[in-house]
C-alpha cells in the first residue's frame, strides 16, 4: 500500500476537516473547532491564491494525512495542517516524511528559502519529527513579523532551506 500524495482543494474539505478534527479533538484533546479553522472549508482561496498550496495523503482513495503551506512574504512560508491517521503513522507508511518531503520539493523550485512552524507542546511525537528533519526550535520572537500564527501554538521551528 503506497500513498499516493497529490494536491487537493475544496471538494476535499469533509474528508479534510474529519480527519484534522478528529486528531486535534479526540486524539489530542486540543479545545479546537471547525469554526477556529475557517481556511479547512475554503482551501483554494486561503492556500493557493496566496502562492501556497495543500497536499493529500491517500490510500485506497482513503485520505490519511495532510500538509499545506501558507506563502507569507516573496521567500518565506509556513507549514500548516501537518496531520495522519493513527492507524498510517510510522516507518511503515512513511507518509509525514512524504508529505514533508513533496512540500520541501515544492519550496525549492518555488524560490522558498526559509520554513516556519508552529505546534503546541502536546504534541511531542511531531516536534521529534520535525527535529529530525532539521527544523530548530526558535521562540516566538524570532518568528518573521508577518507569520500567521496561531493562538493555540506555544512552540515554534524554522527550517533554512537555501544554506
Amino acid at each position: 500500500m503506497k500513498p499516493q500524495i497529490i494536491p487537493i482543494e475544496n471538494k476535499y474539505s469533509n474528508e479534510i476537516v474529519d480527519l484534522i478534527l478528529n486528531i486535534q479533538q479526540k486524539e489530542f484533546n486540543v479545545p479546537i473547532t471547525i469554526e477556529d479553522q475557517p481556511d479547512l472549508l475554503d482551501i483554494k482561496n486561503f492556500y493557493y491564491n496566496g502562492g501556497g498550496h495543500f497536499w493529500g495523503a491517500f490510500i485506497n482513495d482513503e485520505l490519511v494525512g495532510t500538509i499545506a503551506l501558507i506563502k507569507f512574504s516573496d521567500t518565506e512560508a509556513a507549514i500548516r495542517k501537518m496531520f495522519v491517521k493513527k492507524d498510517f503513522r510510522g516507518k511503515e507508511f512513511s507518509i509525514a516524511q512524504k508529505l514533508l518531503d513533496t512540500l520541501v520539493d515544492y519550496c525549492n523550485e518555488n524560490q522558498i528559502d526559509d520554513l516556519y512552524l508552529g505546534t503546541i507542546t502536546v504534541l511531542e511525537a511531531a516536534l521529534r519529527f520535525y527535529e529530525r528533519n532539521h527544523f530548530v526550535r526558535i521562540e516566538k520572537d524570532s518568528l518573521p513579523e508577518t507569520f500567521p500564527v496561531m493562538s493555540a501554538d506555544n512552540v515554534f521551528c524554522h527550517l533554512k532551506l537555501k544554506k
